[in-house]
């Protein structure tokens, strides 16, 4: 587990400073599309049952964002259930959040430890929910969190986190394949993970025997452009195209529809999903 040094917590990004989009897309080859994602912002929130004082008048009761997630999931291709065991692990997790993850403590360095541990729980109750699925059969799950100023990425199999900081391209999370895993004891050069028949053979999934989630703490900065996707998207186009896109193009949702376009115009072998998260440019005060 990764842990970075915190900034202040400074300049809180506002909801309307909040730009991202999601799209799924089952391809060209195959008839189910496994992949799943989730978009979502956690509040606290009352809801008024009865009241002598009009509605008008108690004003807005949900607070303030608490934080914002990202999910991509990919279930396993070439087995039943790979479409459910996504949706299930989404559902599981969503589940988690809502109503046992606890939104109030304080976002500081002394209870980061405490968050962090609510993130492995919430992975923990996913893997189980897919297990006890007799629908499912296993699945990745990649997903960010964000609780000003910090980013949290949970990674669990092949599909991917990007990031674009400062004109460069970082690839976050490591693929959990068994072609990694060659690269990773010195068998296999780098260079040839991509091309080999293992460069698609999960060595970790969500409902498989034994999963290995990696949980990375990273500080965020205003101008981060983020991009989850499923190996649907890095089957066809390269990182630097990905780069291009987020450097250039200043659209969540054209972010999305251009990556997955690209994909499906040179063959769109598999399911495709791709999540584009930035904040906006705030006018001068």
């Amino acid at each position: 587990m990764a842990v970075a040094t915190a900034p202040s917590v400074t300049n809180r990004p506002l909801a309307g400073d909040i730009d991202v989009f999601g799209l799924t897309h089952p391809g060209h080859v195959r008839r189910v599309n496994q992949d799943q994602f989730l978009i979502a912002s956690l509040h606290k929130t009352m809801q008024v049952h009865a009241s002598s004082v009009p509605a008008t008048q108690l004003g807005d009761l949900t607070s303030e964002m608490r934080l914002y997630l990202c999910i991509v999931a990919d279930g396993v291709g070439g087995r039943p259930g790979g479409e459910q065991a996504s949706g299930t692990a989404l559902r599981a997790i969503a589940q988690y959040a809502t109503h046992t993850m606890r939104l109030t403590s304080r976002n500081d360095e002394a209870h980061e430890s405490r968050f962090l541990e609510e993130l492995e729980r919430a992975v923990a109750e996913s893997h189980a929910a897919v297990l006890v699925d007799p629908e499912s059969s296993a699945t990745t799950l990649t997903m960010a969190v964000f609780r000003w100023p910090r980013t949290y990425l949970v990674h669990v199999g092949d599909s991917r986190c990007y990031r674009l900081r400062d004109g460069r391209l970082e690839l976050l999370t490591k693929d959990q394949t068994m072609a990694q895993a060659l690269v990773d004891a010195g068998v296999m050069p780098a260079s040839r993970a991509g091309e080999t028949k293992w460069a698609h053979v999960l060595s970790s999934a969500l409902g498989a025997e034994q999963p290995r989630p990696v949980i990375t703490t990273l500080n965020s900065q205003w101008d981060d452009a983020m991009l989850l996707c499923t190996d649907g998207l890095t089957k066809h186009v390269t990182d630097e195209e990905i780069a291009e896109q987020l450097a250039t193009v200043k659209s969540s949702e054209a972010i999305c529809h251009n990556l997955i376009d690209r994909a499906l115009s040179r063959g769109g072998s598999d399911n495709v999903t791709v999540v584009a998260g930035r904040l906006r440019e705030r006018a001068p005060a």
